[in-house]
């Protein structure tokens, strides 16, 4: 099995303890931001706070879906996507729809995570780019995911 790029985030952490927090440490972050520090990137070339929050709001659909997938399929294969060309709509977007999206998908996958049993947990799937995973690893990625753009917007408010 490959290795899970963002288990290093996790750092010991419950995966579903990060998972529950997340929404709500968006909400605080954003209402401390103000729109204009949203839209301020903090170096040329990198995506800034409101392009990271529909980052987030992008992949937790994906993550419904894959969850879902790998859940009612065997040998589910995943399909990758390329973040940066789904960035290039992301002025389309808000920060208040960005986040009403992340925290409705985030609800909705975090009771499908609560119910998931043990075998649910260590049903095998595949990544084209990372190669066979559990759908464990799926959940501790989508962890690891939020701990690594958290720590990004962290950083833009200036709380690091």
């Amino acid at each position: 099995m490959a290795a899970n790029p963002y288990a290093p985030f996790l750092g010991g952490r419950e995966p579903r303890e990060v998972i529950t927090a997340t929404a709500g440490r968006l909400k605080t972050l954003f209402e401390g931001l103000g729109a204009d520090r949203a839209e301020r990137a903090p170096a040329p070339g990198k995506w800034n706070a409101r392009q990271i929050l529909c980052h987030l709001a992008d992949c937790e659909t994906v993550f419904a879906f894959r969850l879902r997938q790998a859940l009612a399929q065997d040998d589910h294969v995943i399909q990758p996507f390329d973040q940066d060309r789904w960035a290039d709509r992301y002025d389309a977007f808000d920060v208040a729809s960005a986040l009403a999206l992340f925290t409705a998908v985030r609800n909705w996958n975090t009771r499908l995570i609560d119910r998931m049993s043990p075998a649910d947990l260590e049903k095998m799937l595949s990544h084209p780019e990372r190669g066979e995973m559990t759908v464990r690893v799926v959940v501790e990625t989508i962890a690891g995911h939020d701990l690594n753009h958290l720590a990004q917007l962290e950083a833009i408010a200036g709380r690091v």
